[in-house]
């Protein structure tokens, strides 16, 4: 089974989120356990073990760290990203997520529909941006692709 099974999520060193941060995270990681495709390659000859796998999210020393290990724990790989290609989109994305809970408020639904389209482009570019950051380490589809922006997006806010 190529699929994510537990999600360890280190946001230990961060500040206590917000309400609507809370709740994206807690989606992003319901929906990402309900369904996601996680695909570990053969690499450098060596071909990796076989999911389902444990996903352990951190920032350390400025870089997002992926930990991965089988069901059982053994480790099955773990490969550090650059934040660096992340930092626009997730700063954008963190914008348009403020003005759309603000306009959930008050704003009209066709503004809050423009708003939500915006927020959804933003996300759908963070997805793609991941996407190509873990080719060669890891294979996931874009539904995949886009719950893990949302929390790596959860981890960027602290770190």
């Amino acid at each position: 089974m190529a699929k994510i099974i537990h999600i360890d999520l280190d946001d230990s060193a961060l500040a206590a989120p917000t309400a609507e941060i809370e709740q994206e995270r807690k989606v992003a990681m319901f929906d990402l356990l309900e369904e996601n495709s996680f695909t570990l390659p053969e690499r450098d000859g060596k071909v990796p073990p076989a999911g389902p796998y444990r996903l352990g999210l951190s920032i350390r020393q400025k870089r997002l760290v992926f930990e991965i290990a089988t069901e059982n724990g053994e480790p099955a790989g773990e490969f550090h990203l650059s934040l660096g290609p992340f930092r626009q989109v997730v700063k954008d994305y963190f914008q348009i997520c403020e003005s759309y809970f603000d306009a959930v408020k008050t704003a009209a639904p066709s503004q809050i529909e423009t708003i939500d389209m915006a927020r959804r482009g933003i996300h759908n570019e963070g997805a793609r941006v991941l996407e190509e950051r873990l080719e060669g380490k890891a294979e996931v589809d874009n539904d995949t692709a886009r719950r893990l922006f949302t929390l790596i997006c959860v981890l960027h806010f602290g770190g």
